[in-house]
């Protein structure tokens, strides 16, 4: 086992003894982090988003912020801006907060669709354009965003051109009931997030990301791809489908899960599981869906089922 397996592994189990009884739920996200793409945390408020988010930030040794989303945030907050220096009658660029490797965007839908779509361009580009001059942000850069469901008091729905920026997009849930009991015991996770020390750091995790895109997909692993995002747009059921970018956001998830559960290659297997968290938040139910009581989990859970796996044997 490579060395940067066993920090990945030793991130699992820290994160693990923070946010309790959610294996899969983390080791969802470590793959997405893996796969270099941003994450959306979508949940009801108090099931512990933040705390993984900041948690994740703190094992990773990332230079990382945190942006509480309201009303009031303004694009300039994120990006920067300039200020006038009348001592040097010059304009002198400030730093927004995506100047980082991590944002922690907290609760953003609960701001402004202006501010939200200010991290259009540093998502993909991984850059700022401000004032006419663009800036690069720090490698890696990540952003991890909660936000609450739609329809909570005073959330809007993100732009989908944004929301197709996300790798994934996940949801908590509730804890079980042995987890919860432990939980309501200790009061909250602070203290167990208080212990957690920096196990790696931005050039590590650069370096451990390349070895995930070394990871080898299989012509029929790619044709199972294509089938399935292909699908999502013949759906009566979606008047949007996945995207181009969806498709590769699916590859990328699944060389970064293979690589988690100790494989040079990616198996259907890989493929099965990250479909649904790559599709979900891409994906727009049409009439029809809604009028027969059809939500987006059983449409694409139909589309797994309905889909032909490749089957092929390692040499």
């Amino acid at each position: 086992m490579s060395i940067y397996r066993e920090i990945a592994e030793k991130m699992l189990r820290e994160l693990n003894q923070v946010i309790l009884g959610k294996e899969s739920f983390i080791f969802e996200v470590v793959s997405a982090v893996l796969a270099n793409g941003h994450i959306l945390l979508e949940d009801i408020p108090g099931v512990g988003k933040t705390t993984l988010a900041l948690s994740v930030s703190k094992l990773m040794g990332l230079k990382w912020n945190r942006v509480q989303f309201t009303p009031d945030v303004l694009p300039s907050d994120l990006t920067g801006f300039s200020i006038y220096r009348r001592e040097t009658e010059k304009f002198v660029y400030q730093p927004g907060a995506v100047f980082c490797n991590l944002l922690l965007a907290d609760e953003i839908n609960r701001t402004s669709p202006k501010t939200q779509s200010a991290l259009l361009e540093v998502m993909e580009e991984m850059q700022v354009t401000v004032d006419g001059n663009t800036r690069e942000v720090p490698s890696p850069f990540l952003v991890i965003a909660t936000q609450n469901p739609l329809g909570t008091s005073g959330t809007q729905p993100l732009p989908s051109a944004q929301m197709d920026r996300f790798l994934v997009c996940i949801t908590m849930g509730y804890p079980d009931f042995k987890s919860e009991v432990i939980m309501a015991k200790e009061l909250d996770a602070g203290k167990r997030t208080e212990k957690l020390a920096p196990i790696a750091n931005a050039e590590l995790l650069l370096k451990m990301q390349k070895e995930v895109e070394k990871v080898y997909v299989h012509d029929s692993i790619y044709d199972y791809i294509v089938r399935l995002i292909t699908a999502t747009r013949e759906c009566e059921y979606f008047n949007v489908g996945v995207s181009p970018r969806g498709t590769i956001a699916l590859v990328k998830i699944s060389r970064a899960t293979a690589w988690l559960n100790g494989n040079d290659f990616v198996s259907p297997s890989d493929v099965y599981n990250q479909f649904t968290a790559i599709a979900r938040h891409r994906v727009q139910i049409s009439a029809k869906a809604r009028i027969d009581g059809i939500d987006k989990e059983e449409i694409l859970e139909g589309i797994l089922r309905n889909t032909e796996m490749p089957s092929f044997k390692r040499k």
